[in-house]
């Protein structure tokens, strides 16, 4: 429910933090090579290529979706210029998010950051007509004549897509493909799919608070050497409303965080399986704070309990 100031608890209590965060113009004070090495992402490998890829991407569901006025548009431009200007890569969209493939596209036209980025989009169609019309669909609006993954939506009719993200990727149009879903009602299905469907991505949502993913589909990830992209990693907007107003745990240092964003994804990326996270971003300020957490140190094995017991006891 919103707040007297018009804003939900979650965006309270994230406008909150990051007024608490350290100004990253203090780093200039460090010396040339503490500045490099805090300033480094941390990455994970793409199991099929061995590419390596920041383990924070950029998500665009809702907050890219209809921005069309120039006052719109500017502060979703400042915030891909800073994302890639600390060297993160992966910007995730699809059709199905409105009018966000549009907008990413025009963004990354206009800051000539192509050739930096990692674009991936997906397909949700039925139909090897209407999947391929949707895909090229795509590749207009996103302005580029490749892109390096696309994935078959929530599993809509896999098999044709899938053959037709392969009939791409043999002619270099894009590099890499994938599955998604965010629902557990088709973790069952998403199983028994990733068993028998070799791809290059996954992707699932994971999150502290829904941790289920976490029991069969991020290990059989592993086991098939499949990236895995984590959606909705702030359990739709529930895990900030839980920590309103409580501050960080002082064991939160140890891991080198000091956000709750930070400690929600470092969670998620500390999981072995997991390749990158893509929270939503659509103000430099969050670029600033969810890159946080591809830096420093991650937690262990008994602080991901640790964590997980802190959470649950809210």
């Amino acid at each position: 429910m919103p707040r007297p100031d018009g804003l939900t608890p979650a965006r309270a209590a994230r406008r909150d933090f990051l007024r608490r965060l350290p100004a990253l113009g203090a780093l200039a004070t460090l010396p040339t090579r503490a500045l490099a090495e805090e300033a480094r992402l941390l990455t994970r490998r793409v199991p099929s290529s061995g590419e390596a890829l920041p383990i924070v991407g950029l998500g665009t569901a809702r907050r890219y979706d209809d921005a069309t006025r120039p006052e719109e548009l500017a502060p979703l431009r400042a915030t891909l210029e800073r994302f890639a200007a600390q060297g993160a890569r992966l910007v995730d969209t699809a059709p199905s998010y409105g009018h966000a493939e549009a907008v990413v596209g025009q963004l990354v036209a206009e800051t000539r950051l192509r050739e930096r980025l990692f674009l991936a989009t997906k397909v949700g169609a039925s139909g090897r007509e209407a999947g391929l019309a949707q895909i090229e669909d795509s590749f207009r609006r996103l302005r580029t004549a490749s892109l390096d993954l696309i994935s078959v939506h929530n599993l809509r009719d896999t098999a044709t897509q899938l053959a037709t993200l392969r009939e791409l990727k043999a002619a270099g149009r894009i590099r890499y493909t994938g599955l998604t879903t965010s629902f557990d009602r088709q973790y069952a299905d998403f199983e028994t799919t990733m068993k028998r469907e070799q791809v290059d991505f996954v992707q699932v949502d994971y999150a502290l608070d829904n941790r289920d993913a976490g029991e069969r589909l991020l290990p059989l990830a592993r086991d098939r050497g499949m990236a895995v992209m984590v959606n909705l990693p702030f359990g739709r907007g529930r895990l900030f409303s839980a920590v309103q107003g409580r501050a960080l745990p002082a064991w939160a240092g140890d891991f080198d965080c000091h956000s709750w964003a930070q400690f929600f994804l470092k969670y998620i990326v500390s999981h072995e399986a997991v390749t990158v996270v893509i929270p939503g971003m659509a103000k430099a300020g969050y670029v600033d704070d969810n890159l946080g957490a591809a830096r420093g140190r991650l937690p262990d094995a008994a602080t991901r309990r640790r964590m997980e017991a802190f959470i649950d006891a809210l």
